[in-house]
């Protein structure tokens, strides 16, 4: 698709997508909502991630280094793919391109498709709960929350955080079927 064809395309799916980004936006409004939501994105920027990433191995050996390993690798998978993506189609972010729409914390790069955030939670995720089922009670609902932290801080269209996720549950899946570390 040529940039000036998904600007279009971006442009009529934004137009649609404004009320709801808008009335999620709203919330930032509460100070513990903004507080929770800020707290949720700063860890999903990477902290979480990597310090589950290094506790693996040493809650679970083996079997958590090897789910570590497969994290890692569908890690810097996304973040290729997620680049490239943003690179190429240069959809603005809704805080930029929608009155009434504020950043309730500052993005990590300047466009917002699809969503790097939800993109690593969604596969992170998918990937830790497919070794250790048990940590799925905590990594589901963290998941949850960081990708609803992208809209209502009106870093991201819904759109950028359901490419993102099924971006991250599609490199998961891959990861899953073709990374196996012995």
């Amino acid at each position: 698709m040529s940039a000036s064809r998904a600007e279009r395309l971006f442009r009529r799916v934004d137009a649609a997508e404004s009320r709801v980004c808008r009335s999620l936006n709203r919330g930032c409004d509460k100070p513990l909502v903004l507080g929770l939501f800020r707290a949720v994105s700063r860890l999903g920027d990477g902290i979480f991630w990597y310090c589950l990433m290094l506790l693996l191995p040493v809650i679970y050996g083996e079997a958590g280094l090897r789910a570590s390993a497969q994290m890692a690798v569908v890690a810097v998978a996304g973040v290729l793919v997620y680049k490239a993506l943003k690179h190429h189609l240069v959809r603005e972010r809704p805080y930029i391109t929608q009155a009434g729409i504020f950043a309730g914390t500052p993005p990590l790069d300047r466009y917002s498709f699809p969503s790097g955030h939800t993109l690593h939670a969604v596969s992170f995720t998918m990937l830790a709960v497919a070794h250790f089922p048990v940590l799925g009670w905590v990594l589901i609902p963290f998941a949850v929350l960081i990708a609803a932290s992208r809209v209502v801080l009106g870093l991201h269209y819904p759109t950028d955080v359901l490419a993102g996720g099924a971006i991250g549950a599609t490199l998961a899946l891959a990861g899953q079927l073709l990374l196996t570390f012995a």
